[in-house]
């Protein structure tokens, strides 16, 4: 696996704490680049902008890119173009929504 792809997998291990879905399949991530010397840059937005967990969640990719081999820093832009809808969400996200309003 090289090390975009690592990065892309470390990501959905973080969950947005209101969701309870990872922000890869919620569609947040936008942009994943690697530079040289283990330098990532992570463009992303949030469900809403003013997000009262933002910091968190910004907080929580870095802890995971920085996870992945040979990653040592990490940069995160919050972007808000384009503007996330729940249009960017995936199968399995829009899956484990349902399957949690069933569960209430």
């Amino acid at each position: 696996m090289n090390t975009e792809d690592a990065i892309w997998t470390a990501l959905e291990e973080v969950i947005d704490p209101e969701i309870g879905v990872n922000i890869v399949d919620l569609g947040l991530v936008y942009e994943v680049e690697v530079e040289d010397q283990g330098h990532a840059k992570i463009d992303m937005t949030l469900t809403i902008p003013g997000c009262p967990l933002a910091d968190d969640i910004v907080k929580n990719v870095k802890e995971a890119v920085t996870a992945v081999p040979g990653i040592q820093e990490v940069d995160v832009s919050l972007v808000w173009e384009p503007k996330w809808s729940p249009a960017r969400m995936n199968d399995r996200a829009r899956e484990e929504i349902r399957a949690r309003q069933r569960l209430m």
